[in-house]
Protein backbone atom coordinates (compact mmCIF):
# COMPACT_ATOMS: atom_id res chain seq x y z
CA UNK A 1 0.00 0.00 0.00
CA UNK A 2 1.47 3.79 -0.91
CA UNK A 3 2.00 6.04 1.47
CA UNK A 4 0.61 9.01 0.71
CA UNK A 5 2.67 12.24 -0.61
CA UNK A 6 0.94 14.01 2.20
CA UNK A 7 2.05 11.43 4.72
CA UNK A 8 5.34 11.67 3.88
CA UNK A 9 5.27 15.85 3.78
CA UNK A 10 3.61 16.04 6.83
CA UNK A 11 6.10 13.43 8.83
CA UNK A 12 9.07 15.53 7.43
CA UNK A 13 7.53 18.80 8.37
CA UNK A 14 6.80 17.44 12.33
CA UNK A 15 10.78 16.38 12.30
CA UNK A 16 11.60 19.72 11.33
CA UNK A 17 9.22 21.75 13.39
CA UNK A 18 10.06 19.06 16.77
CA UNK A 19 12.27 20.80 19.74
CA UNK A 20 15.46 21.72 18.41
CA UNK A 21 17.28 21.01 21.66
CA UNK A 22 16.98 16.94 20.13
CA UNK A 23 19.54 17.64 18.44
CA UNK A 24 22.40 15.67 20.16
CA UNK A 25 20.89 16.25 23.56
CA UNK A 26 21.15 13.07 25.10
CA UNK A 27 19.41 10.49 23.01
CA UNK A 28 22.84 9.68 21.56
CA UNK A 29 25.86 8.49 23.94
CA UNK A 30 27.97 9.44 21.30
CA UNK A 31 29.26 5.52 22.67
CA UNK A 32 29.27 3.69 19.35
CA UNK A 33 30.46 -0.06 19.51
CA UNK A 34 28.36 -1.67 16.93
CA UNK A 35 26.82 -1.47 13.09
CA UNK A 36 23.40 -0.53 15.17
CA UNK A 37 24.75 1.92 17.08
CA UNK A 38 26.04 3.84 13.90
CA UNK A 39 22.80 3.28 12.16
CA UNK A 40 20.89 4.88 14.85
CA UNK A 41 23.49 8.34 15.15
CA UNK A 42 21.74 10.20 12.37
CA UNK A 43 18.34 9.45 13.37
CA UNK A 44 19.53 10.55 17.43
CA UNK A 45 20.88 13.92 15.77
CA UNK A 46 18.44 16.92 14.43
CA UNK A 47 21.28 18.64 12.58
CA UNK A 48 22.02 15.44 10.96
CA UNK A 49 19.02 13.85 10.26
CA UNK A 50 17.48 16.87 8.94
CA UNK A 51 20.39 17.64 6.07
CA UNK A 52 20.69 13.99 4.63
CA UNK A 53 16.51 14.01 4.09
CA UNK A 54 16.61 17.50 2.80
CA UNK A 55 19.51 16.70 0.70
CA UNK A 56 17.57 13.84 -0.73
CA UNK A 57 14.24 16.06 -1.42
CA UNK A 58 16.27 18.73 -2.79
CA UNK A 59 17.84 16.17 -5.51
CA UNK A 60 14.36 14.48 -5.56
CA UNK A 61 12.64 18.12 -6.78
CA UNK A 62 15.09 19.29 -8.85
CA UNK A 63 16.34 16.11 -11.28
CA UNK A 64 14.83 15.75 -14.84
CA UNK A 65 15.03 12.55 -14.97
CA UNK A 66 15.87 9.45 -12.66
CA UNK A 67 18.92 8.16 -12.98
CA UNK A 68 22.37 9.63 -12.12
CA UNK A 69 20.86 13.14 -12.06
CA UNK A 70 18.89 12.32 -9.47
CA UNK A 71 22.08 10.68 -7.93
CA UNK A 72 25.12 13.06 -8.09
CA UNK A 73 24.06 15.21 -4.78
CA UNK A 74 23.57 11.93 -2.44
CA UNK A 75 26.83 10.16 -3.82
CA UNK A 76 28.76 13.49 -3.25
CA UNK A 77 27.04 13.66 0.11
CA UNK A 78 28.14 9.99 1.19
CA UNK A 79 31.54 10.44 -0.20
CA UNK A 80 32.72 13.22 1.06
CA UNK A 81 31.13 12.41 4.56
CA UNK A 82 33.49 9.49 4.06
CA UNK A 83 36.64 12.00 3.57
CA UNK A 84 35.59 14.03 6.29
CA UNK A 85 35.13 11.12 8.92
CA UNK A 86 38.58 10.30 7.83
CA UNK A 87 40.08 13.41 8.14
CA UNK A 88 38.27 13.82 11.88
CA UNK A 89 39.75 9.88 12.74
CA UNK A 90 43.04 10.93 11.39
CA UNK A 91 42.70 13.97 14.16
CA UNK A 92 42.94 16.77 11.74
CA UNK A 93 41.35 19.66 13.18
CA UNK A 94 39.14 22.08 11.67
CA UNK A 95 37.42 24.89 13.66
CA UNK A 96 33.66 26.12 14.02
CA UNK A 97 32.70 22.17 12.92
CA UNK A 98 29.51 22.82 14.72
CA UNK A 99 28.17 25.32 13.76
CA UNK A 100 29.17 24.82 10.27
CA UNK A 101 27.58 21.41 10.42
CA UNK A 102 24.33 23.07 11.47
CA UNK A 103 24.61 26.13 8.67
CA UNK A 104 24.23 23.29 5.91
CA UNK A 105 20.70 22.46 7.68
CA UNK A 106 19.68 26.09 6.74
CA UNK A 107 21.48 26.00 3.17
CA UNK A 108 19.50 22.69 1.93
CA UNK A 109 16.33 24.35 3.31
CA UNK A 110 16.99 27.16 1.35
CA UNK A 111 17.86 24.78 -1.78
CA UNK A 112 14.20 23.50 -1.48
CA UNK A 113 12.38 26.36 -1.32
CA UNK A 114 14.23 27.93 -4.42
CA UNK A 115 14.33 24.65 -6.21
CA UNK A 116 18.04 25.64 -7.04
CA UNK A 117 19.28 23.32 -10.06
CA UNK A 118 22.87 22.52 -10.30
CA UNK A 119 24.45 20.72 -13.20
CA UNK A 120 25.32 16.88 -12.27
CA UNK A 121 29.46 17.53 -10.68
CA UNK A 122 28.53 21.12 -9.55
CA UNK A 123 25.36 19.34 -6.76
CA UNK A 124 27.40 16.98 -6.07
CA UNK A 125 30.27 19.13 -4.96
CA UNK A 126 27.88 21.82 -3.37
CA UNK A 127 26.06 18.00 -1.30
CA UNK A 128 30.14 17.23 -0.53
CA UNK A 129 30.67 20.67 0.85
CA UNK A 130 27.79 20.16 3.74
CA UNK A 131 29.02 16.18 4.47
CA UNK A 132 32.86 17.41 5.36
CA UNK A 133 30.94 18.54 8.05
CA UNK A 134 29.07 15.95 9.03
CA UNK A 135 32.26 13.66 8.71
CA UNK A 136 34.22 15.57 10.74
CA UNK A 137 32.06 15.23 13.21
CA UNK A 138 31.50 11.55 13.36
CA UNK A 139 35.51 11.07 12.93
CA UNK A 140 35.91 13.30 16.08
CA UNK A 141 33.40 10.96 17.93
CA UNK A 142 35.24 7.21 16.79
CA UNK A 143 38.32 8.34 16.71
CA UNK A 144 40.40 5.64 19.14
CA UNK A 145 37.00 3.57 18.90
CA UNK A 146 38.47 -0.17 18.30
CA UNK A 147 34.77 -0.07 17.07
CA UNK A 148 35.01 2.71 14.66
CA UNK A 149 34.52 0.93 11.31
CA UNK A 150 31.54 -0.93 12.32
CA UNK A 151 29.71 2.13 13.94
CA UNK A 152 30.62 4.08 10.10
CA UNK A 153 29.32 1.01 8.24
CA UNK A 154 25.61 1.77 9.96
CA UNK A 155 26.14 5.83 9.37
CA UNK A 156 27.03 5.40 5.99
CA UNK A 157 24.09 2.70 5.18
CA UNK A 158 21.79 5.35 7.57
CA UNK A 159 22.77 8.25 5.53
CA UNK A 160 22.07 6.59 2.15
CA UNK A 161 18.74 5.37 3.98
CA UNK A 162 17.56 8.54 4.93
CA UNK A 163 18.76 10.65 1.34
CA UNK A 164 16.57 8.17 -0.46
CA UNK A 165 13.86 8.44 1.70
CA UNK A 166 14.45 12.09 1.00
CA UNK A 167 14.64 11.17 -2.98
CA UNK A 168 11.55 9.56 -2.77
CA UNK A 169 9.62 12.40 -1.12
CA UNK A 170 10.90 15.17 -3.69
CA UNK A 171 10.19 12.71 -6.71
CA UNK A 172 6.50 12.59 -5.68
CA UNK A 173 6.46 16.09 -4.58
CA UNK A 174 6.79 17.45 -8.54
CA UNK A 175 3.43 16.39 -8.94
CA UNK A 176 1.60 18.51 -6.10
CA UNK A 177 1.58 22.37 -5.19
CA UNK A 178 4.70 23.81 -5.37
CA UNK A 179 4.35 25.38 -1.91
CA UNK A 180 3.81 22.11 -0.44
CA UNK A 181 7.93 21.60 -1.03
CA UNK A 182 8.64 25.36 -0.25
CA UNK A 183 7.13 25.22 3.47
CA UNK A 184 9.03 22.39 3.71
CA UNK A 185 12.17 23.53 3.04
CA UNK A 186 11.28 26.76 4.57
CA UNK A 187 10.61 24.45 8.22
CA UNK A 188 13.61 22.81 7.91
CA UNK A 189 15.98 25.93 7.14
CA UNK A 190 14.13 27.68 10.44
CA UNK A 191 15.06 24.65 12.18
CA UNK A 192 18.55 24.55 11.05
CA UNK A 193 18.49 28.51 12.40
CA UNK A 194 17.14 27.44 15.87
CA UNK A 195 19.89 25.22 15.79
CA UNK A 196 22.18 27.72 15.36
CA UNK A 197 21.38 30.14 18.46
CA UNK A 198 22.72 28.18 21.02
CA UNK A 199 26.15 27.78 18.90
CA UNK A 200 26.31 31.62 18.54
Amino acid sequence: MRTPVKTWALLLLGVAASNAALAHSGMDSHVHTSFVSGWMHPFSGLDHLLVMLTVGLWCGLVARQPGRELLWGPLGFTNMMLVGTTLGLQGVEVSGVEPMLTATVVVAGLLVVTRMRLQGAWAALLAGLFAVFHGLAHGYELADNVHAFEALAGMVCATAALQAAGMALGWKLRGVNVWVARLLGATVAVAGSALLLPLA
